[in-house]
């Protein structure tokens, strides 16, 4: 087969044209004087091979070497045509060659061939030809020089093939990279390079990068100072510009190429993009110091101001908003604001919209973030806002504030002043509402309930008010209806009894109530009206001289002493001292003196009084707990049920409990307990009931009145309860005894269905325990 091969002119090829170019000017010298022997032995006894060929294509003489070369013995090749030796499809290739050289006289230095051999081998080689002509100067032949360059073609193919792969290797590079000649200009460049920076390779070729940003001109060239001197830069970073003009952060990796050959040194140079790296972690320490301050700003307003300078710090923007949405009036407002204008931070707040308006409305309804490159192009932009505000809006970033499922507002930068906003500023923006989000609906809520314990304190300030004033004005008209109701006693006894004693007890029971919830108010209300009676003291002691004189001049004696028993009868607060109490004595007299009250119930009563520390308490407000819970047991048990009453040494103190094993209280009903004038049933029934009878109730004021006891003597009352299972709702009625259920077959069933324990913890005095 016949191939001519052209390479490029590399260093390889350029020495075989050389040396071609040289031999065949020395070796068709020697041509000329063959009849030499001198010379004929030189031809010899060279390695490249010598040829003549006639006009005509025929080997005329050659020598050893290029029998050796072609791979046939000396009488295979002599008087035979080199088409013979050469490839069927270039045989026209070889001839157009020597005609050429035929018609211009021009020898040739550059034909590579292959030759194959007897056994069908192939073999590179380098032919070099020129004319050959008689002393009449007739054209008679050709001479030239064969020289085999298979093994150095093979080199070279190698070395092609590997630098394919290498180059295919770089382009697979994730990063950029660039190869400079040593005057700075560009020699190569991979795709990743085009990619991050947008120039190619067929822009930049032998050309220098306009990649230094401005005013980094000095710092570049110390770089380069640098690498010349060492040789490597292992790690610079550094800022370059892209084609578009947008500054990015990079780290540089940068080595001197050595020379080889023809091949002059140059510069490899390796960029890798930093720049989404470096905001993410300016932007995760940012985040983290947003965290770590959040609970320095309790207040919702200071809260938000804190939000919008960091968001406006951090994005490099003119300024920063929280919007937040009034689902109420279904309005957006400007809770806070940071802008480069502090006039217009003021004046943002006042400012309300519709809240399906503007491009937060579009945030609002879609809970999506968006980017506006350009609000005089974008239909959502409300400029209303700006008009109000008096600043101008160019460009936007609204992303979505959460909490939970619903959005309670957004969270908006405005006209970055670094170029445009983009993905990184939305997620960088969403992170700070997520990290925010939380902390907001905190303060928001924490506002509102300020807000409601405000217009609460002032409700309960007017309830106070309303009740100190009930209290007092319900013991002049119930002092007057006793004493009425005894008068008409008096005078009704002449009578039958059938006839007037029922009513007059059922009056003179609903009179006792009154009295009764009188003096638990009073109990309630006592530290808040003692300072009113000091003040009335205080003016009596001051006046006594001169009201004794008035009533003398009147005959109506010293009245003062009148004076100060009505106050103490309306603003009444006995002395009540502490004293030491053991405290199972006390309950046990204490149920002694009330057993009779409930001495028609069908009652199991169990107690259980160990002796314990003695308790510091005045005893007035402790009679009253015992009675009250006693009372509360014994009223929400039903007839042949039990009642279980304990005092023994708990810790540090003493516990008194008292369970019954009743109705129980529902679990609404169990929030609610302690709250004043609350009661677990509807106060229409009460009328008719006495007290300890099952479901008498009370009025609402017991428990409220022990628990500011406690408060006020520094001991500590908790409540625990079960609903029966087969009354589980307050309007369900008990029959009232056990046998009368339908769900109970035994007084056991009862008491494994509800009931409620109550339990009073005080501290003990210091004294030693009583026998």
């Amino acid at each position: 087969m016949f191939l001519i091969l052209v390479f490029p002119r590399d260093s390889m090829t350029k020495d075989l044209q050389n040396d071609a170019a040289l031999m065949s000017e020395g070796m068709f010298a020697a041509c000329d004087r063959l009849s030499s022997e001198r010379y004929k032995a030189f031809v010899e006894n060279i390695d490249e091979g010598v040829y003549e060929v006639d006009i005509h294509g025929n080997f005329v003489y050659f020598n050893e070497s290029l029998c050796r070369i072609f791979g046939y013995p000396r009488e295979e090749i002599q008087f035979q045509s080199f088409t013979k030796f050469l490839d069927a499809d270039h045989i026209n290739e070889a001839f157009n060659a020597f005609r050429r050289i035929h018609e211009t006289d021009h020898g040739i230095s550059d034909l590579i061939w292959k030759i194959r051999g007897p056994g069908g081998e192939v073999r590179m080689v380098e032919f070099s030809a020129n004319l050959i002509t008689n002393r009449e100067g007739e054209k008679i032949g050709f001479r030239g020089i064969a020289r085999d360059v298979t093994e150095r073609l093979k080199t070279v193919e190698a070395l092609r093939k590997s630098q394919r792969r290498y180059r295919t290797l770089l382009n697979f590079v994730p990063y950029p990279m660039v190869v400079f000649n040593l005057r700075g200009n560009v020699s190569y460049l991979n795709p990743a390079f085009t990619e991050v920076f947008g120039w190619t390779l067929e822009e930049l070729e032998g050309r220098t990068i306009p990649y230094v940003p401005p005013g980094m001109e000095t710092e570049t060239s110390d770089t380069i100072r640098r690498l010349m001197e060492k040789g490597t830069i292992h790690r610079h970073e550094t800022k370059r510009l892209t084609k578009s003009g947008r500054v990015i952060e990079v780290v540089m990796r940068a080595t001197l190429l050595p020379e080889e050959g023809d091949e002059q040194g140059g510069e490899l140079v390796i960029l890798r993009d930093i720049t989404r790296e470096k905001r993410m972690a300016r932007n995760s320490e940012a985040l983290f110091r947003i965290s770590t301050a959040l609970p320095e700003y309790p207040e919702l307003e200071d809260l938000l101001d804190f939000i919008s300078n960091e968001v406006k710090r951090l994005l490099n923007a003119e300024g920063a908003l929280v919007i937040l949405l009034d689902e109420e009036k279904n309005e957006l407002f400007f809770k806070s604001g940071a802008h480069d204008d502090t006039a217009a931070e003021r004046r943002i707040k006042e400012i309300r919209y519709p809240a399906d308006k503007g491009v937060s409305g579009e945030v609002i309804r879609t809970g999506k973030p968006v980017i506006v490159h350009d609000t005089s192009e974008d239909p959502n932009f409300y400029p209303v806002v700006d008009r109000q505000a008096g600043f101008k809006s160019r460009t936007l970033l609204d992303v979505p504030l959460r909490s939970k499922d619903r959005i309670i507002g957004v969270l908006c930068a405005m006209n970055k002043k670094t170029g445009p906003f983009d993905n990184t500023d939305v997620e960088f923006l969403s992170m700070i509402a997520g990290t925010v989000e939380l902390s907001l609906e905190n303060a928001r809520f924490s506002d509102e309930l300020k807000a409601a314990y405000k217009e609460v304190t002032s409700l309960n300030r007017a309830k106070d008010r309303v009740i100190n004033h009930l209290s007092h004005e319900l013991k002049t008209p119930v002092s007057v209806l006793g004493a009425s109701l005894k008068i008409l006693e008096k005078k009704l006894k002449m009578m039958p009894s059938a006839d007037w004693v029922p009513t007059m007890e059922r009056a003179l029971r609903n009179l006792g109530r009154i009295l009764d919830l009188q003096y638990e108010v009073e109990d309630i209300m006592q530290a808040r009206h003692f300072e009113v009676r000091k003040t009335l003291d205080l003016l009596l002691d001051e006046c006594t001289d001169l009201i004794t004189s008035l009533a003398e001049e009147a005959g109506c004696g010293d009245i003062s002493g009148h004076i100060k028993a009505r106050i103490d009868e309306l603003y009444e607060r006995k002395e009540n001292l502490p004293q030491d109490v053991a405290l199972n004595d006390f309950v046990a007299e204490v149920l002694k003196e009330i057993r009779p009250l409930f001495s028609k119930r069908v009652l199991d009563i169990k107690t259980s009084l160990e002796p314990c520390p003695l308790i510091r308490i005045p005893v007035d407000p402790l009679r009253k707990v015992i009675i009250g819970l006693i009372r509360n047991a014994v009223e929400n048990t039903p007839d042949q049920g039990r009642v279980e009453i304990s005092v023994k040494s708990r810790g540090s103190g003493v516990e008194f409990s008292v369970r019954d094993y009743g109705v129980g209280i529902t679990q609404e009903n169990r929030r609610r307990i302690f709250e004043g004038f609350f009661t677990t049933r509807d106060t229409m029934s009460y009328s008719s009931r006495r007290p300890f009878e099952f479901n008498a109730g009370g009025k609402g004021a017991d428990l409220l009145r022990m628990k500011i006891f406690s408060e006020r003597y520094n001991f500590k009352i908790s409540m625990e309860s079960v609903r029966c299972r087969h009354i589980p709702a307050d309007s369900d009625e008990c029959p009232g005894r056990i046998s009368e259920c339908s769900f109970c077959r035994e007084t056991e069933d009862c008491r494994r269905s509800g009931g409620t324990i109550f339990t009073v913890f005080f501290p003990v005095s210091g004294e030693k325990p009583r026998a």
